[in-house]
């Protein structure tokens, strides 16, 4: 098959494109504008024959000679650092690239998946997020060019579905994490690696009691591609159940790097959700999905790439 990755040089896109080429062998696509992506996360794959780049911001219409079977529409800043930098641009990204990937799908026959965010629901009432929960989301807030920006761009892809009866998915992304994340992204397993490996101080937002389900990055690739080829035109939570506080990731963080850090606290951003767990009985019953990789098994990966990084920069000096 031939598949269009938007988004392909990013955190997620990055490993999509490899476990494509890897596991299926499709002729794949990257799309990126590189405004979070990076060249140096698909590095390794350009020289494979099935592997394509093309730069381009999916603000504007595209068109790419060929035929395609798939497209992954992952083209959005995904971390509060990098969506808020320009939240205009971001808003754009979720309306008229969303809309413009859409019509290039319709065009191609294309079925189509959209990676919307458990940052849907907001600041969630309930508690764990089922897909049937309709959110508690600020629009006026710093995080709603992301929040709505995702909701309008699942209100699109069901319209498309409805309209022209074009096959879409849609994957509600919780937490995730692994190598290829950005050091400076602002997310939290990012923050509190680099902050540790450095024995910097390590920045807890709040109490700390807040809550997320951290899903490996591998486990979600995995079912990003079960429900591309699943029949589910419903949202689909994909992320791991398994609820942590911020404080018990520090800690965590903190032992697996053997890192003189200490915790310094900090007033909690505005509409920081308080909770996020994942209800994945969907994901389970369709897909036949659910997350292999453990906390402190992902970590220690997480944690290498890091360290990895870190080596690199000291030798640039």
């Amino acid at each position: 098959m031939k598949v269009l990755v938007t988004g392909g040089a990013g955190f997620l896109g990055s490993h999509l494109c490899r476990f494509l080429l890897r596991n299926n062998g499709d002729e794949v696509v990257c799309m990126d504008n590189f405004f979070t992506g990076k060249r140096e996360n698909i590095k390794d794959m350009e020289d494979n024959e099935n592997f394509e780049v093309i730069p381009h911001d999916i603000t504007e219409p595209i068109k790419i000679p060929g035929s395609f079977d798939r497209i992954y529409n992952l083209a959005c800043p995904a971390s509060p650092v990098h969506y808020q930098f320009d939240p205009i641009e971001t808003i754009k990204a979720n309306t008229l690239g969303v809309i413009n990937v859409l019509e290039f799908a319709k065009l191609n026959g294309a079925r189509v998946l959209q990676a919307s965010t458990s940052e849907t629901y907001g600041d969630p009432i309930e508690h764990p997020q089922k897909e049937s929960y309709r959110g508690n989301v600020n629009t006026l807030g710093p995080r709603a060019c992301y929040d709505e920006g995702k909701r309008v761009a699942e209100t699109l892809f069901s319209d498309y579905n409805r309209k022209f009866r074009l096959p879409i998915r849609i994957a509600r992304i919780f937490n995730t994490y692994g190598p290829n994340m950005d050091e400076d992204d602002g997310r939290v397993v990012s923050n509190f690696i680099m902050q540790a490996l450095k024995n910097e101080p390590i920045t807890v937002y709040g109490t700390g009691q807040q809550t997320r389900s951290f899903c490996y990055v591998d486990d979600l690739i995995a079912g990003l591609y079960k429900l591309m080829e699943s029949s589910c035109s419903q949202p689909v939570n994909l992320g791991n159940p398994k609820e942590f506080t911020i404080l018990e990731l520090a800690k965590e963080v903190i032992r697996l790097t053997n890192s003189r850090s200490e915790l310094v606290y900090r007033e909690l951003p505005e509409d920081d959700p308080r909770k996020r767990q994942p209800d994945i009985t969907r994901a389970k019953t369709i897909l036949g999905w659910e997350p292999k990789v453990s906390l402190e098994e992902g970590l220690v990966k997480t944690v290498e790439y890091f360290r990895t990084l870190i080596g690199k920069y000291k030798k640039a000096l």
